[in-house]
């Protein structure tokens, strides 16, 4: 098993290495290696292929390319329905039949009964979140369809197997939670995590918080800031650098002066600028700032 999770471990590396310099050159061999190969379930999930393959098939043009990744993917998801399904099946029915011959002493002496060792499912998904209490608040139940929907845009959810409305209304109870009704102020936090979860050029945000990197209560209390992408954080990283740059270059400017002391703290660092504020036929105005502690004040 080793030796086949590290082959695909390995297909999966070399796919993002393609997504990264956007060429898709021997994809196709690839894809084709892993449409041979018996993929189980736990070897989907232990590897993240899925994840790989989908992002190249968002990425390439190339029609052949496509098709491939969208044949493993279908497979793929089969594999995860069937699991599904033998789960469901599982906690639906009773303890395992056991043989007559073993039920007879048993039910002579209920002391030799053995104990019921828990039943586990077959194949565990990757992310796992306990179920969130059912509401009948329709705002509620609204919101937690949305965010489902969002946390299925580019299908990134079927390569790590995870369940968009469990997550969804796990995510929704931590918001209902720390806000604690669901007024406006519960409704734009809401509407911001679906923008954030759905944003194209924000794809990280949306595979951590359905593998588990981001958890329910994190997603669910996160800044905008926390939420950006890496390019978005620069840009505004370099837009508060160049205002505070303007903010020191206006307290900067004007012309130097000991000539004025300053009312809080009695220094005289002083800078002032004048400023034709009223008439033509008025003396200027004079601005009056303290360079040791910022005060500002003006002469009439």
């Amino acid at each position: 098993m080793m030796g086949k999770e590290e082959e695909i471990a390995r297909i999966a590396r070399r796919l993002d290495k393609m997504v990264t310099k956007k060429s898709a050159e021997g994809a196709v061999d690839l894809l084709r290696e892993l449409k041979a190969m018996p993929v189980t379930l736990n070897l989907l999930q232990s590897t993240r292929v899925g994840m790989s393959v989908n992002a190249l098939r968002k990425q390439s043009s190339d029609e052949e390319v496509i098709a491939l990744a969208k044949s493993l993917i279908k497979s793929w998801k089969k594999l995860l329905d069937a699991s599904d399904a033998k789960a469901r099946e599982q906690s639906r029915g009773g303890p395992l039949p056991t043989s007559s011959s073993k039920e007879a002493p048993e039910a002579k002496d209920p002391s030799r009964k053995r104990p019921e060792l828990p039943r586990m499912p077959s194949a565990p998904r990757i992310t796992t979140f306990p179920p969130a209490p059912v509401t009948c608040d329709a705002v509620r139940n609204k919101c937690r369809e949305m965010l489902a929907t969002a946390l299925r845009t580019d299908h990134d959810h079927m390569g790590v197997g995870a369940d968009c409305e469990g997550l969804s209304a796990q995510i929704e109870e931590c918001i209902f939670r720390d806000v604690g009704n669901t007024d406006m102020k519960y409704k734009n936090r809401v509407r911001s995590r679906i923008s954030n979860l759905k944003d194209a050029k924000n794809p990280d945000l949306r595979r951590n918080v359905l593998c588990g990197a981001i958890t329910p209560q994190q997603i669910a209390v996160m800044t905008s800031e926390e939420m950006a992408s890496d390019e978005l954080k620069e840009i505004r990283k370099a837009m508060t650098k160049e205002a505070i740059r303007e903010h020191q270059m206006a307290r900067t400017g004007g012309t130097q002066t000991d000539l004025f002391t300053c009312g809080k703290c009695r220094r005289k660092n002083c800078t002032y600028t004048q400023v034709q504020t009223r008439s033509s036929d008025e003396p200027m105005t004079t601005f009056v700032v303290c360079n040791e502690c910022g005060n500002r004040w003006k002469f009439c």
